[in-house]
């Protein structure tokens, strides 16, 4: 897996970013099996809670496309501080992840973080938490 590539793709993504009013861009490359990758931007609405994240752009991208395995995401947001997902994206990461998946936080191709997604989402909910899996207890 080449990191630099997908931060490369988050940062062409970022310049796509529609930020009218926070003017905060983002961009995320999201790897899924097969070395497919898809990038996003956040889009803002007026209408803030129709506002979408970079990192749910590129893995909704994934999967309407028919891959559901993701196996990294880069992240750009502020070229000066790490800009990690925010907890709605964690959520939707989680749905998707392996127990190998990895984020990579960057402020430049150079300059970055590389974690395994649990890490940043310890004692996450997931599927098997549903009751009627083999982890629920009711």
């Amino acid at each position: 897996m080449n990191y630099k590539k997908l931060i490369e793709m988050a940062l062409q993504y970022r310049k796509r970013a529609y930020c009218p009013y926070s003017n905060f861009k983002v961009g995320a490359a999201a790897l899924f099996e097969n070395e497919a990758a898809f990038g996003g931007c956040n889009i803002e609405n007026a209408s803030f809670g129709a506002t979408n994240c970079s990192e749910r752009t590129a893995i909704f991208k994934g999967i309407s496309e028919g891959f559901i395995s993701l196996r990294a995401i880069a992240i750009v947001g502020s070229l000066e501080e790490y800009t990690y997902p925010c907890g709605i994206c964690r959520q939707v990461i989680n749905e998707f992840a392996t127990k190998d998946t990895i984020v990579i936080i960057a402020r430049s191709v150079d300059d970055y973080i590389v974690m395994k997604f649990d890490e940043i989402f310890p004692g996450s909910f997931s599927k098997e938490d549903l009751i009627g899996n083999s982890k629920s207890s009711v």
